[in-house]
């Protein structure tokens, strides 16, 4: 029964942890979304789509090709079947390894799902409910046209959500393998501008959408965290994995490196034997 309560104990430990830090790191990402958002609405959004409206541009073609990336549709599918196999792979193994291997790929895979499938939810109801028109309409209503609850198509652009699914996809990419951070956070940006490209929203609709989808996978994990899944967090409130991910920088341990150059070098013969 001890045992129990300190179980219980230590959980409550994390999880006001987890609130904490998630207190600490919402504001900040919600004051420079916000104000990336003005800066688009105030600045960027009115030259940048009629720029793009009556100017043929080069990157319309590559736009239409990567666009369709930030459909959330095939990353829940993908992240589902890895979850139910994983999930099966846990159940049926005969060995140890080979289950918590398993449990971590099954725990990747229902993070990734969950990032995608909440902030997109979130998206799709904040812009059936906030009624921005699309650029589709800028020549016609401007970039401040607004109708709530229109209920079509047309007036559903802010926020954007294939760049909310991309945000959520490259940040929870970034917290599973930060040593690609750059590559995940290029790769998020032109993925969602090219939003902008095909003339789909207006800039400020993508800054909203990344931010969104970014601080939905940092809650999670620090949710996971305060569970004891996938993650953990740092002193600074930062989640981090708790397995970090092997790579091939990382194959051998500083002492695996010794014995393998020892054992190299003494593949050669020596002087001496060479006499």
């Amino acid at each position: 029964m001890r045992k129990t309560f300190d179980a219980l104990l230590r959980r409550r430990h994390r999880c006001c942890g987890a609130t904490r830090s998630l207190a600490c790191l919402t504001w900040p990402i919600a004051l420079v979304t916000l104000n990336l958002v003005l800066i688009g609405i105030c600045l960027l959004d009115a030259p940048v789509v009629a720029y793009a409206q009556h100017t043929g541009s080069i990157l319309k073609p590559l736009g239409s090709i990567v666009t369709d990336v930030g459909q959330s549709g095939w990353i829940i599918i993908v992240s589902l079947v890895l979850a139910i196999q994983a999930a099966t792979a846990y159940r049926l193994s005969p060995t140890l390894k080979i289950r918590l291997q398993a449990a971590f790929i099954g725990q990747m895979a229902a993070y990734v799902l969950l990032c995608v499938a909440l902030s997109g939810i979130t998206a799709n109801l904040l812009k059936r409910l906030i009624g921005r028109a699309r650029p589709k309409l800028f020549d016609e209503l401007g970039p401040f046209s607004f109708d709530m609850l229109h209920g079509s198509a047309r007036f559903e652009s802010f926020p954007s959500g294939h760049a909310t699914t991309v945000g959520a996809l490259m940040m929870a990419m970034l917290l599973i393998a930060p040593a690609y951070r750059l590559f995940f956070v290029s790769m998020g940006l032109w993925l969602g501008f090219s939003r902008v490209i095909v003339g789909a929203h207006y800039p400020s609709d993508v800054i909203a959408g990344l931010g969104l989808g970014a601080w939905f996978s940092l809650a999670i994990a620090i949710a996971f965290s305060a569970h004891g899944l996938l993650f953990r967090l740092r002193p600074d409130g930062w989640p981090v994995l708790r397995h970090p991910l092997p790579t091939a920088t990382s194959a051998f341990t500083p002492k695996e490196t010794k014995t393998r150059h020892r054992r190299r070098y003494r593949a050669f013969p020596s002087a001496e034997h060479v006499r």
